[in-house]
């Protein structure tokens, strides 16, 4: 059976491995570039075909893949003369990886279903990567006739692979998670910072704590900076957490409730990225806490 021709927008670290990877597998790609040639140029260079509107991108191909940083950003892809919907084949299946808003991407999907097409959104775990050998964690959802359409794609790019339910579920849990995974993050990030203050080695600190029952994947991620200076084991930057726990609480808005909890996290996230830490990863956040301390 031949595979189905794929159109891919948002080459840029994750879409790019992505692009790799199906390239690997042996897909036929349509790509258009976005902010940087990099990857677009790595794809064509192993015989992807590249255009120059995402209308272009939808002809060309039986799925069309997202892979962007905001909800506007999918938004003006997807809609206008030079659109994705515009240009929809009859049947073909868009597949929203990025972390977006749930009411838009449930808007969205109603667009698409009357083009004639259907939405998927499918959020993403891990980093790129895990997505170069095809090991996503993959948290898709929408019409589940749509999703085993696409499902032998999807295997081809994660090594687990869920269909959460209706439209939007995916986003929603994607928010949830990373609103927690931000919030305990600057959690420990204070901790280290609180320990310099009280004169208390931070080895020490994390010694016990990782003695107990609040040891954590996430934790040893921030002590990897924090203690032993390397930043990239969490490899996720400040301007994208505080991106996402906004959404987070944006979501929450949207349901006609007020969350607590996210109000610290995105506080002080805003606040690094609107002084300069913008590209810093997460467990940079460590240094913020120092410095704020300091006075």
């Amino acid at each position: 059976m031949s595979k189905p021709t794929i159109g891919f927008i948002g080459l840029g670290l994750m879409g790019g491995a992505m692009v790799g990877r199906l390239q690997d597998q042996g897909y036929d790609l349509t790509v258009i570039a976005n902010r940087k040639r990099t990857y677009v140029d790595q794809a064509v260079a192993r015989g992807a075909s590249e255009v120059t509107t995402a209308k272009a991108v939808a002809e060309a191909s039986d799925i069309v893949m997202l892979c962007m940083d905001t909800s506007a950003n999918v938004e003006a892809r997807m809609r206008g003369d030079d659109g994705v919907i515009a240009g929809l084949k009859d049947g073909a299946v868009v597949i929203d990886f990025g972390t977006s808003l749930p009411a838009s991407t449930r808007a969205l999907g109603d667009e698409v279903a009357a083009a004639g097409g259907q939405y998927l959104d499918a959020p993403l775990g891990r980093t790129p990567s895990h997505a170069k050998d095809g090991l996503l964690n993959i948290m898709g959802s929408g019409d589940k006739a749509a999703y085993d359409k696409v499902k032998p794609v999807l295997d081809d790019l994660g090594e687990n692979v869920f269909h959460l339910g209706a439209l939007g579920s995916g986003h929603t849990i994607k928010l949830i998670n990373n609103f927690f995974g931000m919030t305990v993050a600057n959690a420990m990030c204070e901790a280290f910072a609180m320990a310099d203050v009280a004169g208390v080695p931070r080895q020490d600190l994390y010694n016990v704590v990782a003695a107990g029952p609040l040891k954590s994947g996430m934790m040893d991620f921030v002590k990897g900076y924090a203690v032993d200076g390397d930043p990239n084991q969490l490899a996720f930057a400040i301007k994208n957490a505080a991106k996402d726990v906004g959404y987070y609480a944006q979501m929450a808005s949207d349901a006609g409730v007020d969350s607590i909890m996210s109000k610290c996290a995105l506080s002080a996230l805003n606040e690094a990225r609107d002084n300069g830490r913008a590209d810093d990863m997460v467990s940079q956040m460590v240094d913020f806490y120092a410095d704020r301390f300091k006075g």
